[in-house]
């Protein structure tokens, strides 16, 4: 007979002792950690799955303090057996207008009863397994997001979801092919955290220290073991002391672009030397000291490698790493950086034949899906005519910029073009190394010439690039994450590549001007903001960032 205290739960709380101990309560939602946040001294042993609404309150069988006070229950014990249920991670065609941003999920409920959950393992959406058997089946952390590989059918738009990193081994004797993997991560710059500890107020004082979180990141990325990683927020003394050897231990070459302000961070890409050769390392630097528009610090960095395979011609690919402006309200130096950007790219990306080498951007845009700078970028151009500055990268629901974006938007004294090349060619850069005839170079001139004659409001580039991630699940619509933390959970960080031909996963004509491409194989799921907060949102004991990991698999085609 059950104590009359624990009778009167009724629909509240079902407690289910058996051999996996589970305790399912009949609210789920968003909240749990935050809730541990209010009450510390409530905790729970349960290695089970558990979710709490954000509105949940403390059931009375907890009866008076003092019989919580004598209990042995320990909070880490509860807050490490987290399991979660994951939306499904198939494709969602890509072009969608972002929601309504939404800071908490704590109105929305789970539609799902306990005889679902019963047969989740039969379902072809999501994997959501208990303690015990992710410790069986899988050895994985507990407390931990579990991440799926996601893989594309070869002839198909169809997904194919892997426990473990699989790849296509599938032979096609027309192509030479050359697979890896690339990460681009934020890992949050410990300057930057102390000077913006309001973002983290959710999180405990000392998973905040730079002694607890680096070796959480290192472990991260000795664990996905991307053969190219593009970070964001590397502090230089870190870097220095610390990150530089300890990834170079792992086979990595690294190349370091820090700010040009007062801010000791930057931007780095680090590279395995068993995998590339380093052709070129290009800094840029968004600073200009004449140009009022462009008194920022932020920079970016385009490396172009040489794959170390045989092949029929010397393919490179250029990747390139950013971390544009915060700002929300400067959309036009977002815009302006942007193109710096892609003008170096330009610059660095052609080949003998007239065509760009296969190209990767990745970097913290501080924008989100949708948004006109978004656009931009994947579809290569963007009217910007009546465009409020605010509304530029989608980051405020309601913008504080209102002022309309100038035209054009960067002074003729940039030097770069409504194609977003430079008006003067690079040739310094070219003439020591190459020789071209005059009737290209008279070509070339002429087009500057009329390019730059024709300022309209109209922005161009010439790169035509698909986004590793989709930005949305399936089915529900409810978007992917990148970053999560006391104000906001959102996906401002992104892999755009150039496709290949027979990419099943590009938008289509992603392919016109590239020789040869890029084929997206795989890609690790992100999470949605009601995943994160299980765990405490971000940062937590075992992610050290306030952002997630990007991680995608591409194969180089030549052809």
């Amino acid at each position: 007979m059950l104590p009359r205290h624990v009778q009167r739960l009724g629909r509240d709380c079902i407690a289910h002792w058996n051999g996996s101990q589970i305790l399912t309560l009949t609210s789920p939602g968003s909240g749990c950690m935050r809730w541990a946040g209010h009450y510390p001294w409530v905790s729970f042993p349960l290695p089970a799955p558990v979710d709490f609404s954000a509105n949940w309150r403390l059931p009375p069988f907890f009866g008076p303090w003092r019989q919580v006070q004598n209990s042995n229950w320990q909070l880490d014990n509860f807050t490490q057996s987290s399991c979660f249920h994951l939306p499904n991670p198939s494709m969602k065609s890509e072009g969608e207008e972002p929601l309504t941003k939404r800071r908490r999920l704590s109105g929305q409920h789970d539609t799902s009863n306990p005889e679902e959950e019963t047969n989740f393992s039969h379902q072809k959406e999501a994997l959501c397994l208990s303690v015990a058997q992710n410790e069986e089946k899988h050895n994985s952390k507990k407390g931990t997001v579990k991440r799926h590989w996601e893989y594309f059918c070869q002839y198909s738009r169809t997904m194919k979801i892997f426990e473990n990193k699989e790849t296509d081994q599938s032979n096609t004797e027309s192509e030479a092919k050359f697979d890896f993997t690339v990460m681009s991560y934020n890992i949050l710059s410990q300057n930057l955290l102390e000077d913006n500890s309001h973002l983290y107020k959710h999180c405990r004082q000392r998973l905040l220290i730079w002694t607890y979180r680096f070796p959480n990141i290192l472990q991260e990325i000795k664990q996905l073991d991307a053969d190219v990683l593009c970070l964001q927020e590397v502090q230089e003394d870190h870097y220095r002391t610390e990150i530089k050897s300890s990834l170079e231990s792992l086979g990595y070459h690294c190349e370091y672009k820090m700010r040009t302000g007062r801010k000791p961070d930057g931007c780095a890409i680090c590279f395995k030397t068993s995998k590339f050769s380093l052709i070129s390392s290009n800094p840029v630097e968004f600073f200009r000291r004449d140009i009022p528009l462009l008194d920022r610090d932020n920079v970016g960095l385009v490396l172009l490698l040489q794959p170390r395979f045989h092949c029929k011609t010397n393919a490179a690919i250029c990747i390139a790493n950013t971390h544009l402006l915060y700002n929300p309200r400067r959309g036009d130096i977002k815009l302006t950086q942007l193109a710096m950007l892609l003008a170096e790219i330009a610059s660095v990306a052609p080949q003998k034949d007239g065509t760009f080498c296969p190209i990767i951007i990745c970097g913290d845009f501080n924008s989100v899906p949708g948004s006109p700078l978004y656009r931009f970028i994947k579809e290569g151009k963007l009217n910007y005519e009546g465009l409020a500055i605010g509304k530029v990268s989608g980051q405020e629901q309601f913008p504080r910029g209102q002022r309309i974006l100038s035209i054009p938007i960067w002074p003729k004294t940039l030097g770069i073009s409504q194609n977003c090349v430079y008006e003067i060619k690079q040739q310094q850069k070219e003439e020591n190394t190459e020789e071209k005839s005059e009737a290209a170079k008279l070509d070339n001139t002429q087009e500057i010439v009329i390019a730059s004659e024709k300022l309209s409001s109209k922005l161009q580039h010439h790169f035509k690039l698909s986004s590793v991630y989709s930005h949305y699940f399936p089915g529900t619509g409810i978007p992917e994450v990148t970053t999560c933390h006391s104000r906001s959970a959102v996906t401002v960080d992104y892999i755009f590549y150039s496709a290949a031909n027979d990419d099943t996963a590009a938008q289509p004509g992603a392919e016109d001007s590239f020789h040869g491409g890029l084929k997206l194989l795989g890609r690790l799921a992100l999470l949605t903001e009601k995943d994160l907060w299980t765990v405490n949102g971000l940062p937590n004991e075992n992610n050290s960032s306030d952002h997630l990991p990007l991680l995608a698999e591409f194969r180089l085609i030549e052809r």
